[in-house]
């Protein structure tokens, strides 16, 4: 059986967390993109640099950047496929601190967005992402999840559930953060079901909101 021969009903081998985990990162951030990229530059930290080329990690990250899944048999030809669609992609060390040895940051470019979104990967296909340019997040891949970027306005948050609300759509859980009061800010929102299409682009249209992103679950 070769390295990344397919070792289970919803995931390529060889390591949930190298590579099950990797490709779920990089979709979730391939969704908090919001179009194809165009190029992404992946800073590997601890085990992800020391052992995950062996693991597959690479294949793996570059194949969720390209909307691939973890039980995705293509994932093995990630690379090449990058190449036929033109996305460039680029592989570095990097020293992230006190975080998880399965920790990735991503530097994603798109025809109009860019967005450097950094997560881990804790084991058995469990992910995280908890940072998006700077503004703490929490985003599991577990559920429906609503990413939203906005001006620091006093009532943004209440208005936001309010139309959750009125959706009837229930938080699971919610995350604020700001760079700065009056500045820019970011709320990621798990939900127990998608906000549909009306409420999700009123929203977008808000003034004070910069953008949203309603990213669905990854995990299987």
């Amino acid at each position: 059986m070769g390295l990344l021969d397919m070792i289970g009903p919803v995931m390529v081998g060889p390591s949930s967390s190298h590579t099950a985990g990797a490709c779920r990162l990089a979709l979730l951030a391939r969704y908090l993109l919001g179009e194809k990229p165009k190029r992404v530059e992946f800073g590997l930290h601890g085990s992800f640099a020391k052992t995950g080329k062996g693991h597959g990690t690479h294949l793996a990250l570059v194949a969720g950047v390209l909307g691939l899944k973890p039980d995705d048999e293509r994932l093995k030809e990630s690379l090449s496929l990058a190449e036929r669609e033109g996305v460039e992609v680029v592989f570095k060390e990097v020293e992230l601190g006190d975080v998880h040895p399965n920790t990735v940051r991503m530097a994603l470019e798109g025809e109009k967005e860019r967005l450097v979104v950094t997560g881990s990967s804790l084991g058995g296909g469990v992910v995280r992402v908890f940072d998006v340019d700077g503004f703490e997040v929490r985003i599991t891949g577990s559920a429906p999840t609503l990413v939203v970027k906005n001006v620091d306005t006093p009532g943004v948050v209440a208005r936001v559930a309010r139309i959750l609300a009125d959706d009837e759509v229930n938080i699971a859980y919610l995350t604020v953060s700001r760079k700065k009061r009056g500045g820019e800010a970011m709320m990621s929102i798990e939900m127990d079901r998608p906000l549909t299409e009306k409420p999700l682009e009123y929203l977008a249209y808000l003034s004070y909101i910069l953008w949203v992103r309603q990213i669905p679950p990854v995990m299987d």
